[in-house]
């Protein structure tokens, strides 16, 4: 059986294994240790951030993000619809109702016309929406300037979802850094990983300070165990931070081999469509730099002979290699759908002709010639 070519997988230098020799050879086993704080120097100097939290996972970062903005039982929350279920589900953890917003078709991201819509609804309903979540998919920049200027315009705080998008900029500033609160995540499919781990971004000092103290426990300063409050097990051990010290050193590297990737897909799609057919890919806003985290198309029935990208996933799980349809919007969701929803099916029509292709900085040569081979296998 040829192995398995998937989606995005962990791609791991030898770097990672002398910070984590380092680790247990000065017995830093742990939860906490030297390099989870120097973890977070490498991202907060790397986004241009003040201070990074490193944590168990990006989720638990957007739920310290709302704890921090006070979001409680009954409060609203905006939230892009066009995500992973892990961009809305802290603000269920909280008891507050997400508001969903739907993408604009530049960048796939959260739309600012709707995203006002959102904002005045919540109004007319008499709550300020505690937060802002808008999500930068797939590694795509959202129009995140003009989401800021809406929320400001609101005197709401934004918790800007760059769980897919480290090394991604606008104008040459980093995704992350735009919000009150920036989120990344190192799941094993990221473009960087520690295993699984996280990290919340912020310039104000006291907040991150505040993150750190609820993500151990909120054990309050005394000789004995004493919580004052409600706290979490959400702390980046020592070990996994040593991996992410090694996945910093080669991020810019995995950034350029996923760019080569959007680059040979692109050029096997204009071959493809050099004979009649009209697949189309995203390119990139104007001012944005993507890390093209993964590289995904769009396959309408009606412009490509009647293939769909159900046809392209299933031709390639015939091969074993990995595809996946893009996100299910959360408004679409069982556990979502009967909560607020602006917009006009924009994530809808995406979700319905989209695929997300293998994309891991891993890929070999024997690689592609597997991908390409069933790329041109169907569409003849």
């Amino acid at each position: 059986m040829k192995h398995k070519i998937f989606l995005s997988s962990p791609h791991i230098g030898h770097k990672e294994q002398e910070y984590i020799k380092n680790a247990f050879d000065t017995n830093w086993i742990a939860p906490l240790g030297p390099l989870v704080s120097g973890f977070e120097k490498e991202l907060s100097g790397y986004t241009g951030v003040k201070h990074a939290a490193a944590l168990s996972s990006g989720t638990a970062a957007i739920h310290l993000a709302l704890i921090m903005l006070g979001v409680k039982n009954d409060d609203f929350v905006i939230c892009q619809s066009f995500t992973f279920a892990a961009t809305a589900n802290p603000i269920r953890y909280q008891g507050a109702t997400p508001v969903f917003v739907d993408s604009e078709k530049e960048t796939w991201n959260m739309c600012p016309k709707h995203l006002e819509n959102a904002i005045l609804f919540c109004l007319e309903n008499g709550k300020r929406p505690k937060a802002v979540i808008p999500v930068h998919l797939y590694g795509m920049p959202a129009k995140i300037n003009d989401i800021v200027a809406i929320a400001d315009k609101y005197d709401i705080p934004v918790v800007e979802d760059a769980a897919e998008s480290l090394g991604a900029s606008v104008n040459g500033k980093q995704t992350g850094s735009f919000g009150k609160f920036g989120i990344l995540s190192f799941n094993g499919n990221k473009i960087i990983t520690t295993s699984g781990g996280g990290a919340l971004l912020s310039d104000d000092e006291e907040l991150i300070k505040k993150a750190r103290f609820l993500a151990t426990q909120a054990r309050d300063n005394a000789p004995h165990y004493q919580h004052s409050q409600i706290g979490y097990n959400y702390r980046l051990s020592n070990v996994l931070a040593g991996i992410g010290m090694g996945q910093m050193e080669v991020l810019n590297e995995r950034i350029e081999n996923r760019r080569k990737n959007f680059e040979r897909y692109q050029h096997c799609f204009n071959q493809i469509n050099n004979k009649g057919y009209n697949i189309s890919l995203l390119p990139e806003a104007e001012n944005s730099f993507a890390n093209r985290w993964l590289t995904t198309v769009l396959i309408n029935p009606d412009e490509n002979k009647g293939i769909t990208r159900e046809k392209l996933r299933l031709a390639f799980e015939a091969e074993n290699i990995e595809a996946r349809p893009l996100w299910k919007p959360m408004h679409l969701q069982p556990v979502f759908q009967n909560f607020p929803y602006f917009g006009e099916r924009t994530a809808e029509n995406l979700f319905n002709i989209g695929l997300c292709l293998p994309s891991g900085s891993n890929l070999n040569d024997d690689d592609w010639r597997r991908i390409e081979n069933v790329l041109f296998e169907v569409f003849e």
